[in-house]
């Protein structure tokens, strides 16, 4: 059956995307169309923050954009990185969403930590249960489109944190035509994947409008719950919800809901 991923692909990877090959392996074809489109910002700022790590009591990364902007700034500096800056670093702690997020902070020579935790509310938890009230800030670069989840936790319970928004979040220029001609040449999908608040807010519009009485007849599914939650705002039924942000769990609940 046919699944429409609204998702990015992964960058500087040649090889398939690995939801597009999972869900080949259950019997199903995917198709990606990227939603977003970033643009980095504050680099200059962002740099003298991440070269002065005794400034901070530790890193928090929960999106992979935010670790890229930070690999930008490493670039220029690589040196001056590898020679002293990662290791203060890694004598704190370095906290991430996700398994792509911890690997683009792993290829930084970073050891992150709370990978599994799927979420910036279970990151939250993990945060607060492990450090000090006494540390220094805890640096959060992040997106112009962030949930307070995070912040506001940490806030509540004490723990320092600085922020700095280091990419800005847009509709993707393209997305709308390529919505329409994968319909066109494909008809209404079976399922209908997405992966962050955002792509529910630039994509279902569209997705409506061009499934018209179909609509119902579409599974849709989640990358976790905070999505899951901006999908039903909107009043979707929702038929899958990836137990963890990984290719394997979507696909798995997208091929159940699917039988």
């Amino acid at each position: 059956m046919n699944v429409l991923l609204l998702k990015e692909p992964r960058d500087g990877d040649s090889g398939p995307d690995p939801y597009i090959k999972e869900l080949a392996t259950l019997g199903h074809k995917a198709t990606l169309i990227p939603v977003l489109s970033f643009k980095f910002v504050s680099l200059n700022t962002l740099s003298d923050k991440i070269f002065q790590p005794e400034k901070h009591g530790g890193l928090i990364f929960t999106s992979p954009r935010a670790v890229e902007a930070v690999r930008t700034c490493v670039e220029e500096r690589k040196r001056e990185w590898d020679d002293s800056v990662k290791e203060k670093w890694n004598s704190k702690s370095v906290y991430v969403v996700g398994k792509a997020t911890a690997a683009l902070v792993q290829n930084l020579g970073l050891n992150p930590l709370g990978e599994d935790s799927g979420t910036a509310d279970v990151l939250s938890k993990v945060i607060i249960e492990r450090e000090d009230r006494n540390i220094p800030p805890l640096f959060f670069p992040c997106g112009s489109i962030k949930r307070e989840v995070l912040p506001t936790a940490l806030k509540d319970n004490g723990v320092p944190l600085e922020t700095l928004t280091v990419y800005q979040t847009a509709e993707h220029p393209d997305l709308e035509k390529n919505l329409k001609n994968y319909f066109t040449e494909q008809g209404v999908p079976a399922s209908v994947a997405f992966f962050s608040p955002s792509g529910v807010k630039f994509c279902l519009d569209v997705v409506r409008r061009l499934s018209g009485e179909q609509l119902h007849g579409i599974k849709f599914g989640a990358i976790g719950p905070t999505t899951e939650e901006a999908m039903r705002a909107e009043g979707l039924a929702v038929s899958a919800v990836a137990l963890k942000p990984t290719a394997e769990h979507l696909s798995s609940a997208i091929s159940t809901a699917l039988q």
